[in-house]
């Protein structure tokens, strides 16, 4: 199997579903863009359904270690507690596109079961990692935890949600600077 083709192909599907979500993962402009044939993606991948969910694991794996990064960069958990955000506004800096968690996350009714679960693994790990920083800084006792964690995930994905309709990068900044003010996110 060669490799090179495989991640060019999860790459392209990765930037098409971020950018039209599954409902928009076409395998034939996938092999376009990569510039192979249609029907070699079938190699790879025995289906589109396949290929959404490689594309999604890979998706939670690259955001796991995003978080690891930014905890190891940043050892004070509040320090990284406050880089989170930055996650999310990369996808918008990249040609307005959504979190592949967000824009899955809103097809979940038309979603593979395999799909699905990687696009609930994604969300699952930012909470856990929210949850512990959460803790770990002294913002809320543990029991509060996941609650403060889920709450600051879901303003976050609905902060690049509402800046990517109006294609607006600054709004999703200062969505970020009223969470930090109203005491959502740490100042």
């Amino acid at each position: 199997m060669n490799t090179n083709a495989r991640e060019s192909i999860l790459l392209a599907a990765k930037e098409i579903a971020q950018s039209r979500g599954y409902g928009g993962l076409n395998l034939r402009e996938i092999a376009q863009q990569v510039g192979i044939k249609a029907g070699s993606i079938y190699y790879y991948f025995p289906g589109k359904a396949d290929l959404a969910a490689a594309v999604a694991k890979k998706y939670v794996e690259d955001g796991a270690s995003a978080l690891a990064k930014i905890s190891e960069e940043c050892p004070v958990p509040i320090d990284a507690l406050r880089r989170f955000p930055e996650i999310f506004r990369r996808s918008l800096e990249a040609e307005n596109r959504l979190c592949l968690g967000s824009f899955m996350g809103a097809e979940t009714d038309d979603l593979p079961e395999e799909v699905k679960a990687q696009i609930t693994q994604f969300a699952e790990v930012n909470i856990a990692w929210i949850a512990k920083l959460v803790v770990n800084s002294n913002l809320c006792e543990p029991d509060a935890a996941d609650a403060r964690a889920r709450a600051i995930f879901a303003a976050v994905m609905g902060a690049q949600l509402l800046a990517r309709s109006r294609s607006d990068l600054q709004l999703f900044d200062s969505l970020m600077e009223a969470y930090r003010a109203s005491g959502l996110l740490p100042v």
